[in-house]
């Protein structure tokens, strides 16, 4: 139980990051960061996870010091209350749990999922802390000690899925297939491109880069060529909100 609470005290520092991310990654593009300043969130999330990781850590350090020792045989059995701290505490958990992934999933927010997942992953240890109480209760010691290390093992697995996440973001990773043939699809229909030669995708924080070589008649004027070029553009940024910039290249179309 005290582990868990550990855990959850975690919370309080863990969202203040985010906020404090997610209010620096919204800031506008100035002369020093043209490019905006939305990787600053994908930074919030790294320092998300390394505080879940050392938070995990203590935990597994004073799990093997007591099986180690054998202290777990002689600490107090817990009495109801705790149990009744438990379940309180997993059903309160996993309604933070589904409120910040509603709004994570809304802004795409990769450090509002973090803290979403954090939230969950405090639900599961929740769970484990309670099978460790009711093994203490039914003359099992080493229940709660075994319960602390489940609680440690669900940390560290958050912990690294929201750096992985981060890490992600952070090196221009493509975004993901599903999205990336959307995109595609939507510049093949509109009725003046005849192809695409290059079709590229990053990540930059939550937000896509896109840059597209499309494929024109070789007979259209500069100025429609452009008017082709603008109207795609356009078409794209209204069409998915996630994406912030597109570099648009026209070429001739080739002679099948």
């Amino acid at each position: 139980m005290i582990c868990d609470a550990i855990h959850s005290a975690s919370d309080v520092l863990t969202t203040c990051i985010v906020i404090i991310g997610i209010q620096l990654s919204c800031k506008e593009s100035d002369k020093e960061h043209p490019y905006g300043h939305e990787r600053l969130e994908c930074v919030a999330a790294i320092i998300l996870s390394m505080i879940l990781f050392i938070t995990g850590l203590f935990i597994a350090i004073d799990v093997f010091e007591s099986l180690l020792s054998g202290r777990f045989q002689y600490l107090p059995l817990p009495d109801s209350f705790a149990l009744v701290g438990a379940c309180v505490s997993i059903i309160v958990k996993e309604i933070m749990y589904w409120y910040t992934r509603y709004y994570a999933l809304i802004f795409d927010s990769p450090s509002l999922k973090a803290d979403a997942w954090h939230h969950r992953s405090d639900s599961l240890s929740s769970i484990g802390a309670l099978v460790g109480i009711l093994g203490s209760l039914m003359g099992y010691p080493m229940m709660d000690t075994l319960a602390s290390f489940v609680i440690f093992i669900f940390i560290v697995k958050a912990a690294y899925d929201v750096f992985k996440d981060a890490i992600n973001k952070m090196i221009d990773h493509s975004c993901d297939e599903d999205t990336q043939k959307k995109i595609y699809d939507h510049v093949m229909c509109h009725q003046d491109v005849l192809g695409i030669d290059r079709f590229q995708t990053r990540l930059f924080g939550n937000k896509i880069y896109v840059d597209i070589d499309i494929q024109v008649d070789a007979n259209d004027t500069l100025l429609h060529a452009h008017s082709i070029a603008q109207n795609v553009h356009d078409s794209i940024e209204n069409e998915f909100s996630q994406v912030k910039h597109i570099m648009i290249h026209v070429n001739p179309a080739k002679d099948e």
